[in-house]
């Protein structure tokens, strides 16, 4: 298999001597060997960093990959938790007509990777698709059929577009020489903006509701600050000035410049927040009052060095959980399936890297068997032990840079913390506290990724306030809060509201609602141990209660006396969800509501947003 790489792999070679001449001057190798290293790392549930996205976790595939739709590909893409995948495959997008399944210029398309066949895939996934619409060879009509067929005659409801993939790579900053194919006589970024109009216009009178995306340049990265033949401007303010109050979205591909396995790991920390800060100057700069509704996906990442062993593992998470900290709602891992030549086969920390790049084996004759995944798999696969979409990322500092720290309130009141540990040589033993959260003293559940290990472990080990993180392992530390009792605001996920009694009263037999979250007691809501949810204290302390103890759906959900029955009776669960005892029902936000005065009622579970719940 040809391996195809994207804008990274080609732009570093436009990235000058002096700048890989500071950045090695800058930077460090590998640690030498010390005794265990003492850490503290600390975790602040009173500052969260909103919410982990609905389709934060996604995953490229390609139609240059022969089994990206054979039976095996949609548990792979569901049990690492990607709840996005893009198609046709990086630069290959730019040459893809959809309707024919073809690659211009003869490019190789496998059999069975059309988009009738990508969709089942992704369904049979869970996972929701990103399209890249054919900007370099294709028209804004060819676009707009794409979208009409998807959404009007098949109704998959696709809501993420893009308009091209690495646009900027077409030669226009490199004297005709480019990898992304472009047709257009002009390469510039301002026909890239005027043309990116007509695709927005044409996509969005076919399905108003679709989201389309723009192509930026990494800030930081060639050819950033470079402005072009017939612009006046980079490429990233001429785009924005011209399509900025137009787009839903922007697009960045974050390959970074490294030169050893420890500068890699400083990536995520270094990197990520000082190229959202300027991506999101650029909006706020350009797109008017449209800013606030323009997000930023990271479509294409991957460490780029040691891509299948224990450096790009440890990377991985660390690069997903950052960018979603910062704001951005999708990342999507460069490849599930990539290929080898199998010429350039070395040994990293004891494992041998294949070269690959894909999260599974393609199968290569020097590779282990087709499908077998790789360590960045693994890796990724641990931040569903963390969290998952809906639940609340908190803030959380390390005392040293070796070993990064990432927590999460779940929606049932649970926090876990994810301990990255980037010495190669030494275990990391970290002392753990914590602000607005206090642990059960039971011993935690651990899910680790060791060095070299051939999937997750899980181990009932240390304690709330003490771990010990192995050389180049990951572990993630499963906290219930202190007399299995949480008090606090329980949000409604999907309205961005709170449970909320109305007029603050204590009449029993009160429909609660939702309503905007100001803090005050008709909104504070303790999780006891005996599984009911309470509300107000003392005398006045009512319980939430299914009315009449009705078991079926419409049933009120309303505060009444405690009585300590069935019908009073909740489990939080960790999908977000709440479950009455008494019915299994899911509390509800009455016709997906997410306006003040929504009722709240039980309803068959569905595991919409309107029945995802967070108590914090």
């Amino acid at each position: 298999m040809v391996v195809r790489r994207t804008l990274l792999t080609r732009a570093l070679a436009g990235l000058t001597t002096t700048l890989l001449a500071s950045t090695v001057a800058l930077l460090g190798g590998v640690p030498a060997a010390h005794a265990d290293t003492a850490v503290t790392v600390s975790v602040d549930a009173n500052r969260p960093l909103g919410s982990i996205p609905s389709i934060g976790s996604g995953v490229n595939t390609a139609v240059f990959d022969g089994q990206m739709n054979s039976s095996a590909t949609p548990s792979l893409i569901a049990g690492a938790g990607f709840k996005a995948v893009r198609y046709p495959g990086g630069s290959v997008s730019d040459a893809y007509h959809w309707q024919t399944n073809t690659e211009e210029n003869g490019g190789y398309v496998a059999p069975n990777t059309g988009f009738d066949a990508f969709m089942g895939t992704v369904r049979a996934a869970g996972a929701q698709p990103v399209i890249t619409v054919n900007y370099g060879s294709g028209t804004p009509d060819e676009a707009a059929a794409w979208v009409r067929y998807a959404n009007i005659t098949k109704g998959y409801g696709i809501k993420y577009w893009e308009v091209g993939n690495e646009v900027p790579g077409n030669g226009e900053y490199s004297n005709g020489s480019g990898w992304e194919l472009d047709k257009h006589s002009s390469h510039s970024a301002t026909t890239y903006a005027t043309n990116l109009l007509q695709f927005v216009s044409a996509m969005k009178a076919v399905d108003p509701g679709v989201k389309i995306g723009a192509v930026l340049t990494t800030p930081g990265s060639w050819p950033d600050g470079i402005t072009g033949p017939g612009d006046t401007a980079d490429w990233n303010h001429t785009v924005l000035s011209i399509a900025g109050p137009k787009i839903d979205f922007v697009i960045v591909h974050h390959y970074p410049s490294t030169t050893s396995e420890s500068d890699l790991l400083t990536k995520p920390q270094a990197d990520i927040p000082r190229i959202t800060s300027t991506v999101r100057s650029l909006i706020n700069q350009y797109a008017g009052s449209n800013a606030p509704n323009v997000g930023i996906a990271i479509t294409e990442t991957n460490g780029q060095r040691d891509v299948d062993t224990a450096p790009d593992a440890l990377f991985a998470p660390d690069e997903y959980l950052t960018w979603w900290e910062n704001g951005i709602f999708n990342v999507d891992w460069w490849d599930l399936r990539n290929g080898t030549d199998c010429s350039s086969v070395t040994n990293v920390d004891g494992a041998t890297d294949y070269a690959d790049g894909g999260l599974v084996s393609s199968g290569a004759s020097c590779e282990p068997a087709l499908n077998t995944p790789f360590a960045p798999y693994h890796s990724l696969q641990l931040i569903t032990k963390l969290g998952a979409p809906g639940d609340t990322m908190l803030s959380s500092t390390s005392s040293t840079s070796l070993v990064s720290a990432h927590a999460v309130r779940r929606g049932n009141g649970d926090l876990d913390v994810m301990l990255i540990n980037k010495d190669p040589n030494n275990a990391a033993n970290v002392a753990l506290s914590y602000n607005g959260f206090t642990p059960s003293s039971a011993t935690p559940t651990v899910w680790s990724y060791l060095k070299n290990a051939g999937g997750l472990s899980s181990a009932a080990t240390g304690g709330p306030s003490q771990q010990t993180v192995p050389p180049y392992s990951i572990v993630v530390v499963q906290l219930h809060p202190s007399g299995a009792a949480a008090t606090g605001s329980l949000h409604a996920v999907g309205a961005s509201k709170c449970l909320d009694v109305p007029g603050a009263t204590t009449t029993a037999g009160t429909q609660v609602q939702l309503w905007d979250c100001i803090g005050s007691a008709n909104q504070r809501w303790t999780a006891t141990s005996s599984g009911q949810l309470t509300v107000y204290s003392g005398s006045s302390q009512m319980c939430l209660d299914a009315y009449g103890a009705g078991t079926a759906s419409g049933t009120k959900a309303v505060i009444w006396s405690c009585t300590g029955g069935t019908n009073q009776q909740w489990k939080l669960n960790s999908d977000g969800s709440i479950t009455s005892a008494l019915s299994g029902l899911c509390l509800d936000a009455a016709g997906g509501g997410t306006t003040d005065g929504t009722l709240v009622q039980l309803w068959n579970c569905t595991g919409a947003a309107n029945q995802k719940w967070q108590l914090n």
